[in-house]
């Protein structure tokens, strides 16, 4: 099985779960719909192109390796929408053009966020896709990320990785295999194992790991996060090797 090797490392990280009120909360390991949006901006789909990004979410197969868990830490934000120089509700997009505030309450008056992040963390991503010969493909994902359309962030615009998303590809026999033999991470917590996330289903007799279900999808028509899918965590021994890059 072809597989890409992705690294998701910064300053700051967000993986989002469900925002609860004013709360930007993350989660321990990157959501489908995260990794979907940011594969979305390297192929320079928008979110108007819902059918698009709906197809490649369902075949999106992924699992991820925390190779070294840093600092959750929270920001405290607030913006006076009615300043001045805010008047002409205008707002720059990583598409490098002037977006409008749409109206409503929430475009005027003094908003308060409360943002999470992980600090200096960092994890490694085995990815594949179900229907290989669908475009796009898994070398159509490879090229994209070694020259993006947009410029991508790890979760929010304010996260930007701090080296190379695509480590490379690698043949291995399933995803597991894939991130056990994964090069670690620069100064990782441990070097013989790792705490990861895979899919998983309700029969799976996983062996030294946890099950549960999640919601992570996104229905892109709507905006929202729909639908369940299992996963399972837990420590996976580690044999690194070097990742290709034909």
């Amino acid at each position: 099985m072809n597989i890409l090797l992705l690294r998701f490392t910064g300053p700051l990280i967000s993986f989002g779960a469900p925002i609860v009120d004013h709360h930007g909360v993350i989660q321990q390991y990157p959501a489908l719909s995260m990794i979907c949006g940011l594969l979305g901006n390297a192929l320079g789909y928008d979110h108007s192109e819902a059918e698009r990004l709906q197809r490649l979410q369902e075949r999106i197969r992924y699992a991820s390796r925390r190779d070294r868990a840093g600092e959750r830490m929270r920001d405290y934000q607030t913006v006076d929408l009615g300043a001045d120089y805010m008047d002409d509700d205008l707002a720059w997009t990583t598409r490098g053009e002037l977006e409008r505030r749409k109206g409503g309450s929430a475009s005027s008056g003094t908003h308060i966020r409360l943002r999470h992040y992980w600090a200096d963390a960092a994890h490694t991503v085995a990815l594949t896709l179900e229907r290989a010969d669908e475009k796009p493909t898994v070398r159509d994902l490879r090229d994209a990320l070694e020259a993006p359309e947009r410029p991508l962030f790890i979760g929010r615009k304010t996260c930007l990785p701090s080296e190379p998303l695509l480590l490379g590809t690698i043949q291995a026999d399933g995803l597991l295999d894939a991130l056990r033999r994964a090069p670690l991470a620069d100064d990782p917590d441990d070097r013989e194992r790792c705490m990861a996330w895979w899919p998983s289903h309700p029969d799976a007799d996983e062996d030294r790991a946890s099950q549960r279900v999640v919601t992570d999808s996104r229905d892109w028509t709507n905006q929202i996060h729909v639908g369940q899918r299992w996963i399972a965590f837990g420590n996976i021994e580690l044999h690194p090797e070097e990742p290709t890059h034909a």
